[in-house]
């Protein structure tokens, strides 16, 4: 997997990927302390209201900036997209009023929103070939896991001899120094598709989307992944301090124990997409999580919540993340034109994130209103339609090249020369606005 760091483009996008995360981790550790200082007691509420904003941003501007991202020059995009999270992060320790988060914290999530699309669209143009691109997605994955399990434990290091304020400069540094690495690199930009109107270029990449089957079915098990992560990422604090009355160092052990399975799935899916289809292996992911969340919730019922069942049922439930999540990139790559990849990234990016819009509420609810059983099996059954939708919107036959025909074309178009009915790598496209039946 780490033989494609030997390519220094990659290797400077994937270390900018790195300290970029790490830095955001920082923020989040020093935005809840902040949002203690200014709102006490009501800092759960102002937390709330940050993460809405973020979703919002994340699924309003994505497919925005993914309309314009082929306009204009990648690595310049980039590098201004890290400025402006950078001036956003340095200004909020010196906040004294709520709003004043909001607004930036907007201003943050919608650079995010517009950056991550199109560093993930740029990724296929540098490693073009499938089996380093595979081992690519699965080194982002790594990236992810270790920034939820890297940056607590430096915050708390920092934290030890400087004041909470001090961490914003360290996001800020994270900034900078992605930046600095992308602006060190010449980046592919391939050539822009033709002139079109502002709601076409905004819309085409959700179009392209979900006139694809196999994004529906990817879309789907979004659904799922999000089911599974929300029960995770709102409901284990309760849990592990409030029913299981545990340390603070048990809880950050219990989401370690989630985001080792997923660093165990990221290492070894390489390998198994050499040999298996995405399709099966993405299944089984979304099966691992619904089967996880019912295994625990039949525990809990049998014996009661037992610190080691659940920390081998989020171990497994990260598995199944990962599996869900890591081949996503490859579906994208080969479901669009170049000049289309950073709008579907964009559409997969707003898309994934309003399924997170859902299920974060979702989690919160159910664990409040009626214990962390009906939150299982709650978030478990919205993880089995999402795999049921998978299955339904996904066909097992899913050819790169189907047979279509052009009856619409008049006879002397030269995409008809081999003639009217042919075979060839099939994306959405003006030539082909429908998937063939």
């Amino acid at each position: 997997m780490f033989e494609i760091l030997t390519d220094r483009t990659y290797r400077h996008l994937f270390l900018a990927q790195v300290v970029a995360l790490l830095g955001t981790g920082l923020a989040t550790v020093a935005l809840g302390l902040l949002a203690y200082d200014l709102a006490g007691d009501g800092a759960a509420m102002v937390l709330g209201t940050v993460f809405t904003i973020k979703m919002v941003a994340y699924v309003g501007i994505a497919p925005i900036a993914g309309a314009f991202a082929d306009r204009v020059n990648r690595r310049v995009l980039l590098v201004t997209l890290d400025v402006v999270r950078a001036a956003a992060t340095l200004c909020l320790p010196f906040v004294t009023e709520v709003w004043q988060v909001y607004v930036l914290i907007f201003l943050l999530q919608s650079a995010s929103a517009a950056f991550t699309p199109t560093f993930q669209a740029t990724i296929p143009d540098v490693l073009p070939e499938e089996a380093r691109y595979t081992r690519a997605l699965s080194l982002s994955r790594l990236a992810y896991d270790l920034e939820n399990i890297a940056s607590p434990t430096l915050a708390a290091l920092l934290l030890a001899v400087m004041s909470y304020n001090s961490l914003f400069l360290g996001t800020v540094a994270g900034f900078a120094a992605s930046a600095l690495l992308v602006v060190s690199v010449l980046l592919p930009s391939p050539e822009p598709a033709e002139p079109r109107g502002i709601y076409d270029r905004t819309t085409r990449g959700i179009r392209i989307y979900l006139a694809t089957p196999r994004l529906r079915g990817l879309l789907a098990l979004n659904l799922g992944a999000s089911a599974a992560g929300a029960m995770v990422l709102v409901n284990t604090v309760v849990m592990v301090r409030g029913t299981l009355g545990l340390s603070e160092s048990a809880l950050a052990w219990t989401m370690f124990a989630f985001g080792a399975g997923s660093m165990l799935a990221a290492l070894i899916l390489p390998r198994i997409l050499d040999h298996l289809r995405d399709r099966p292996v993405m299944l089984a992911g979304g099966g691992v999580m619904i089967l996880s969340l019912l295994g625990l919730a039949a525990s809990i019922l049998a014996v009661g919540l037992a610190w080691p069942v659940l920390l081998g049922t989020w171990l497994l439930t990260g598995l199944g993340y990962a599996a869900v999540l890591t081949p996503s990139g490859r579906l994208l790559r080969r479901s669009a034109h170049p000049a289309d990849r950073p709008a579907v990234f964009a559409a997969q990016f707003a898309l994934s994130h309003a399924c997170w819009l859902a299920s974060y509420p979702l989690a919160g609810w159910l664990m409040t209103a009626a214990g962390a059983v009906p939150a299982l099996l709650g978030l478990a059954t919205l993880a089995t339609g999402g795999l049921l939708a998978a299955l339904a919107l996904w066909p097992a036959a899913d050819p790169e090249a189907p047979l279509h025909r052009h009856d619409d074309l008049p006879s002397d178009h030269p995409h008809i020369a081999g003639g009217r009915a042919h075979r060839h790598g099939y994306v959405i496209d003006d030539l082909h606005p429908r998937w063939p039946h």
